[in-house]
């Protein structure tokens, strides 16, 4: 079962990811009526820029199948940990009833990028001193 650890891991972290990049870029979820006035405001900030929402979409989508698929794990990786950082910050200071989600996604990002073989070591490369 140890060795299952990371392949169910990876798998759940980029279903998570796929579908919400989709789901986003396709518009196939309304928006909730009953958000926290300050994730409005911040929502309606992002929406605001024209492009970075179709961006952060696109990237999740795109980092999603790597997971799914197993190919540059270590960079989807990469790549997610300031969107799954966000995800945490966003839901701690605006919107506390999506805290246990972000607070799995941080986990499952935490366990792949530093304990999970062999996606950890690439990762921990990135922290060695030149």
């Amino acid at each position: 079962m140890k060795s299952k650890l990371p392949l169910i891991a990876r798998i759940l972290l980029g279903f998570v990811f796929f579908a919400s990049g989709l789901a986003g870029l396709l518009n196939l979820v309304p928006v909730p009526p009953d958000l926290p006035e300050r994730l409005v405001t911040f929502n309606n900030g992002l929406a605001a820029s024209v492009y970075f929402l179709p961006f952060l979409k696109s990237v999740e989508t795109i980092c999603g199948l790597m997971l799914l698929t197993g190919f540059f794990v270590p960079l989807a990786l990469v790549v997610l940990a300031p969107v799954v950082l966000n995800i945490f910050l966003v839901h701690a200071f605006m919107a506390p009833s999506g805290l246990p989600l972000a607070i799995v996604l941080g986990l499952l990002m935490i366990y792949l990028s530093f304990f999970a073989q062999p996606y950890s070591g690439a990762v921990k490369q990135l922290f060695k001193r030149k």
